[in-house]
Order: structure tokens, then C-alpha cells, then sequence
């Protein structure tokens, strides 16, 4: 009961229900480094379709909402993350273009960590990664997917809604 609890709770910070489970199982995690090395050895663990349910559980840059499931936190948390990217609104529009581009490709949405970067930063990334291969862009989707769960896990942490959750 105590290890679905704890899966739940940390849900949000990937949308992977088997990253969660593998985070979970290492419980105790007293610290934050403790929870991010516990965090990536589950990530790195997991297969391409556990990635794929992570990113599937994210937004299209400058929209809401996700194509897949996502919990109320993973939905507020991605709108904080994009916030400052999208204020530039000449790039909305082509952003827009490049998801369709992206996910034409790619068959996904794209996935870019958008805290601290701007919308033309995000779009430069995006005109680059277009022209990776499938294998290439898997792998950079999983490095930030990886790099949202740890500022989603920080978050997590000091926003006290792991308190009940991490030790054992």
C-alpha cells in the first residue's frame, strides 16, 4: 500500500508507471542527490516504450495538454515550464509548424527541458533535432525527459509533497 502510494506521488515528475514503481522499490531516499541517482538508474533501465508513456504524458510546447495521460502536477508543472518560453508570440505560430514537422517524423511530441530556455532557443533545438535519426532522437529525448524529472523532482521536494512519500 505504502509502495503504490509512493508510486503515485512520484508519477507526476515522469509519467512513466514504471519509472515510478523502480523509484518506489528504492525507498528509503533521505536526499535529494539520493532521489535523482534512484531517478536516473530507474530511467536508464527502462526500454523505449516506458519512455515513450513518459513522453507521451507531456504537452506540445506552447499548448495544455498532453496526447497521453498526465496527473493534475505533471499538468501544472509543464504549464510553470513553458511559461517564459512562450512569451515570445512570433514564435508560437512556428513552434506550432515544427511540432507538426516533429511529430510527423518522429511520431511523438516533441520533448525539449523548456525551463530557462526561450521560445527561439527552443525552436533552434527543434530545427536541429529534426535532422537527427529515430535511434539519435530517442536517446536525446530520454536525456531530457531526464533532465524535466529532476527539476520536476526538485520541485516535488521542496513544494513538501514528498514528505510523506520518500522514506520508507
Amino acid at each position: 500500500m505504502i509502495a503504490e502510494a509512493a508510486e503515485q506521488a512520484v508519477l507526476g515528475c515522469c509519467g512513466s508507471h514504471a519509472w515510478a514503481k523502480a523509484v518506489a522499490a528504492r525507498r528509503p531516499l533521505r536526499t535529494l542527490p539520493e532521489l535523482l541517482a534512484a531517478s536516473d538508474s530507474a530511467w536508464w533501465s527502462l526500454g523505449p516504450e516506458d519512455w515513450e508513456e513518459a513522453f507521451a504524458s507531456h504537452p506540445r510546447i506552447g499548448e495544455k495538454h498532453a496526447a497521453g495521460p498526465a496527473t493534475v502536477a505533471s499538468v501544472r508543472w509543464s504549464e510553470g515550464e513553458q511559461s517564459a518560453a512562450m512569451s515570445e508570440a512570433e514564435a508560437v505560430e512556428i513552434l506550432a509548424d515544427g511540432n507538426r514537422a516533429y511529430e510527423a517524423k518522429f511520431g511523438r511530441v516533441f520533448l525539449v527541458r523548456a525551463l530557462g530556455r526561450s521560445a527561439g532557443e527552443i525552436l533552434a533545438l527543434l530545427r536541429r533535432r529534426l535532422h537527427n535519426t529515430p535511434e539519435a532522437e530517442l536517446q536525446e529525448s530520454a536525456e531530457q525527459q531526464r533532465e524535466i524529472t529532476h527539476l520536476r523532482l526538485q520541485r516535488w521536494l521542496s513544494e513538501g509533497e514528498a514528505a510523506q512519500v520518500v522514506p520508507s
